[in-house]
């Protein structure tokens, strides 16, 4: 008997895929994706550590973004985010934030120049509001194109750049963090050398009905499995990554949050974003608190709102994102600390079921990333 609530969820365009590859679906974001397949979480995030791993990321939005005659798409983003977009050359991207007045992040997201129009990748639960709040102050500038229907495919891992050469051989001198039109079984796609696991791999926009096609060619080659968003999630704990919702939301800046790398130099110094002072006057005089990774010690996991204390047992912050590390067989987390806490290397503790678990606080990567070798 079909499940209500699975029938009022969106599906991606490789539902059917999924479902004949025996994944195990659950809601997420308002769509039915897969959070494992047989071979399971664990195992799913070894293979994508050694081999190449095939991710559907189809939830996400895209956004196509075309300037209006005599105004300039990159200038009129720069009005909403913190990122140079304006120093953005024809296949470039970027990671960037839509910021608030207050300096809070409504949602991270990644921007590439095509050369005559930009595309942005927003995320899954974010997408429809982040749709209208662009058009609300943009549309006079920008022609604004939802390409929400598409395929999105992330195929990462040490393998990735070998097993998409084979079909398309351009995307092996693509560099980290750059975008190109490429065909892929006579269908164009537009590829970044990119992706949110802490591994070499690329993201793929598809055409959605060409998405299954392409997503079993890959899966043809042996070093390539599907994988979920088990997985997905702790690779990219294990790279110090933020999610949306969970590490970054609408009350924590750039700051905060470690981001800063990410703010253009001259954006810095000038603002014209929204929440540019306090987000300068953060860079220039410091953050009231900052995310860090922990490491604690043994095996207790510590799973988001559990408590950080001091020695003395006063609370000193919150963890956001944490969970076992098949990598590094053991538990780790992130979250935020009072500044005066955040150095590496201080030593805390996590409240969890009512007892003190020591931790200390490491530098992030916790996995070192292989995705620098372009």
């Amino acid at each position: 008997m079909a499940d209500p609530a699975s029938d009022s969820l969106k599906r991606t365009p490789l539902h059917a895929l999924h479902v004949a590859l025996g994944a195990k679906l659950v809601p997420f974001a308002g769509y039915d994706m897969p959070v494992q397949f047989p071979m399971g979480i664990l195992n799913e995030h070894l293979h994508t550590r050694r081999a190449a791993g095939l991710f559907d990321v189809s939830h996400m939005g895209q956004i196509r973004l075309t300037a209006k005659p005599g105004k300039n798409a990159a200038a009129a983003v720069e009005r909403l985010v913190p990122g140079d977009i304006a120093g953005l050359k024809p296949g470039q991207m970027r990671y960037t934030q839509l910021t608030n007045a207050a300096g809070g992040i409504l949602d991270d997201l990644m921007v590439t120049s095509t050369g005559d129009h930009l595309l942005l990748v927003v995320n899954a639960a974010c997408k429809d509001a982040d749709l209208a709040h662009i058009r609300q102050h943009l549309s006079d500038d920008v022609e604004i194109e939802p390409m929400f229907a598409r395929g999105l495919l992330a195929l990462q891992g040490p393998d990735a750049a070998d097993v998409l050469g084979r079909q398309a051989p351009q995307v092996r001198a693509m560099t980290f963090m750059t975008g190109s039109f490429v065909m892929i079984d006579g269908v164009e796609c537009y590829v970044t050398r990119s992706g949110y696991t802490g591994c070499d791999g690329y993201e793929i926009s598809t055409p959605a009905d060409a998405a299954e096609r392409i997503a079993r060619l890959l899966l043809a080659d042996d070093r390539v499995k599907p994988i979920g968003l088990g997985a997905r999630d702790s690779l990219r704990l294990e790279a110090g990554l933020c999610l949306y919702g969970h590490d970054i939301d609408t009350v924590t800046t750039p700051v905060e949050a470690g981001l800063v790398w990410s703010i253009g130099k001259e954006r810095r110094a000038k603002g014209g974003f929204p929440g540019d002072e306090i987000i300068i006057r953060q860079i220039a005089s410091g953050a009231p608190r900052r995310r860090v990774g922990l490491r604690p010690e043994g095996r207790t996991i510590a799973r988001e709102g559990t408590e950080i204390i001091d020695a003395a047992g006063a609370v000193v912050g919150k963890v956001t994102s944490g969970g076992f590390g098949p990598s590094l067989n053991g538990p780790l987390a992130m979250g935020y600390v009072d500044r005066a806490q955040a150095a590496s290397g201080t030593k805390l503790a996590l409240r969890v079921r009512g007892k003190p678990v020591p931790a200390e606080i490491v530098s992030m990567p916790f996995v070192k990333h292989t995705y620098w070798r372009g």
